[in-house]
């Protein structure tokens, strides 16, 4: 008896379930690759979210420490004024850079700016404008308060006085 071919084309129920079954369990399977995916993505927000929140945590604490920076500029500015550079002049240099070294181990950075550069409102702050005719509009007269980042962020915008045109 020679093999020929199986040309039946009545329907087998049994061939008919198994590829339900197997159509059903990939269906399955597609879902729980979605929902796989889904835990994936927000696993690596988490991450994300986290380290962001470590990077940044001392945020606020930094700022204000900012503000005593700030003092200890100003004192060594009067006392440069006045004419002073005994040992409390040079107790006070020094506290200033151990504080600005602190803050730069813990990722924080003076905003580099200057008379001169060219005003950026995403880390500059104008508090007003003056006429000029030694600085081109849109450039910094003068920095009024220095300002910081802390890793990539603005933590305090430098605070300017940006030139409006030629002064009379």
């Amino acid at each position: 008896m020679a093999d020929t071919p199986n040309t039946d084309t009545t329907p087998n129920p049994e061939l008919e379930a198994l590829r339900a079954k197997v159509d059903a369990t990939e269906q399955e399977l597609g879902n729980y690759k979605l929902r796989l995916a889904d835990y994936e993505n927000a696993r690596k927000r988490l991450l994300r979210d986290s380290e962001a929140q470590k990077k940044y945590a001392a945020e606020s604490l930094i700022r204000d420490l900012l503000t005593a920076l700030d003092n200890l500029e100003r004192a060594l500015l009067a006392a440069k004024k006045a004419g002073d550079s005994g040992p409390l002049v040079a107790g006070v240099s020094a506290t200033a850079s151990q504080f600005l070294d602190v803050l730069r181990r813990h990722g924080v950075t003076r905003i580099e700016c200057a008379p001169g550069a060219t005003f950026d409102p995403n880390i500059h702050e104008a508090v007003t404008q003056q006429p000029s005719n030694e600085f081109e509009p849109g450039q910094v007269v003068q920095v009024v308060q220095q300002g910081f980042l802390l890793h990539d962020r603005v933590l305090r915008p430098a605070t300017v006085i940006v030139a409006t045109g030629y002064g009379v």
